[in-house]
């Protein structure tokens, strides 16, 4: 079976084409975390633990648009592989008013009670006074970046991948520079610590929005028009609702746990809360990959099942599930080859060290339920409109056991910080077999598109 998939030229060479721009437009921005992670920890460990707990408001925000742009990836991927560009410029409206009310939900929260949103996450008051600073100035951020979101992912599923990829890693590498600037300063800008990224961040998304409103005005752009953005195509808005509301349950009870998680963490200590910061930062990045795969994958089968192609959509599937292993046990030996590396270079304290290795196993072990699960569910079901499943399986997995787990080995048991770590890994791992069994009945192979 293994054979069979790099024997399939046509399937590798769309995966690979589409793969690469993804993966590295999702690489990019994981970067910008990594350097915050990296730069705050030179500069004081409750600096990079403080961002670290105040961007898991940024994290369920981004969870809220991921869901949003996932109707554009099903439905557009569909409606392309159709060659219906009416249609697909319509999903694009729909998702920027979507992602426009949400934004300035985030906002307001972010810029007018930021302390409030902090003490979800941490009791130290230090913690929470350097993270409302940084909140208070990346809000500005956090009102524009799902505008910018709609457009790359519109410029994803209508092959301009690349194009969506320039600008991410553009943006990136500004946000990397300015990072270091306004962090460390330099020549005549002063040095400002946490407040640093917040900025670099704000000015990196503006100058990303601009660069993606440019870009749709290319031949082969989709542009917004002003006609559409306030017109109203009920079938076509209650499909993309059908899509989006079990990914947003689903979205939802990921990203608030995932929030959750992070906020055990923090009531656990300074050094607790430090280790998992190091460890969340290559756990982002070394999930770039898998991402780059379900979401590359989710394109190519959705266009064949747009076009109608139905078999070659499911083999494609077969495909693409049996790579989604490869990929985990590749990421597995990544994670544990660089735990010598996260001890030279991360400023911490011993106890913080000891944790931090302790994580780095733990983590190799999830990593090959989470490049499983992310391929098949959110790449080969989602493809097909297959979307209510994400929800069940993250109500059962990481919220009738990793949470309830996690809380009460935190506050009622008090386990050692690792088992409580470990409690926060078991939802990935555990729902293997179910995620299989839901494959094999292939549910998910079906052409959404209207006439």
């Amino acid at each position: 079976m293994f054979a069979d998939v790099f024997s399939d030229k046509e399937f590798i060479r769309k995966l690979c084409r589409l793969t690469f721009p993804i993966a590295l437009q999702s690489l990019m921005l994981a970067l910008v975390a990594a350097a915050d992670a990296i730069m705050l920890g030179r500069v004081d460990q409750d600096s990079m633990a403080a961002v670290s707990l105040a961007t898991q408001i940024q994290f369920v925000q981004a969870m809220l648009f991921y869901t949003i742009v996932s109707g554009v990836t099903i439905l557009g991927a569909q409606y392309w592989g159709k060659r219906d560009m009416g249609s697909l410029a319509d999903i694009f409206c729909i998702s920027l008013r979507l992602s426009c009310a949400l934004s300035v939900l985030f906002f307001i929260g972010c810029a007018f009670y930021p302390k409030n949103l902090m003490r979800l996450f941490a009791s130290d008051p230090h913690l929470i006074d350097i993270g409302a600073s940084y909140l208070k100035i990346a809000s500005w951020s956090y009102l524009i970046v799902g505008i910018s979101q709609c457009y790359l992912a519109t410029m994803k599923v209508s092959e301009q991948a690349d194009q969506a990829a320039w600008i991410s890693s553009g943006t990136v590498i500004l946000n990397i520079i300015l990072n270091a600037i306004f962090i460390f300063g330099f020549h005549r800008v002063p040095a400002m610590g946490a407040n640093g990224a917040a900025l670099a961040t704000t000015l990196s998304r503006i100058v990303e929005l601009v660069w993606c409103i440019g870009a749709s005005f290319r031949k082969d752009g989709i542009p917004l028009e002003p006609r559409r953005l306030f017109h109203w195509r009920r079938e076509l808005s209650r499909d993309f609702c059908k899509c989006i509301l079990p990914i947003l349950g689903g979205a939802s009870a990921w990203g608030v746990g995932f929030a959750s998680y992070t906020a055990i963490m923090g009531h656990l200590g300074s050094d607790a809360a430090a280790a998992n910061s190091s460890a969340a930062v290559v756990r982002d990045l070394m999930c770039c990959l898998c991402n780059g795969v379900g979401t590359a994958g989710g394109i190519i089968i959705g266009h064949e099942l747009g076009a109608g192609n139905l078999m070659r959509g499911r083999l494609y599937g077969d495909r693409l599930m049996i790579v989604s292993y490869i990929i985990g046990v590749f990421s597995t030996v990544i994670v544990l080859a660089t735990i010598p590396l996260a001890l030279h270079y991360m400023k911490l304290t011993p106890v913080a060290k000891s944790y931090l290795v302790g994580m780095y196993v733990i983590m190799a072990i999830y990593m090959i339920g989470r490049c499983v699960n992310t391929v098949v569910i959110n790449g080969i079901f989602a493809a097909g409109g297959d979307t209510l499943f994400d929800m069940y399986s993250l109500l059962v997995a990481m919220w009738g056991l990793a949470i309830p787990l996690s809380l009460a080995g935190a506050f009622w048991f008090h386990f050692p910080v690792l088992v409580v770590y470990g409690c926060t890994c078991l939802d990935e791992v555990g729902k293997i077999p179910w995620v299989m069994q839901h494959y094999w009945k292939y549910k998910w192979v079906k052409n959404l598109t209207r006439d």
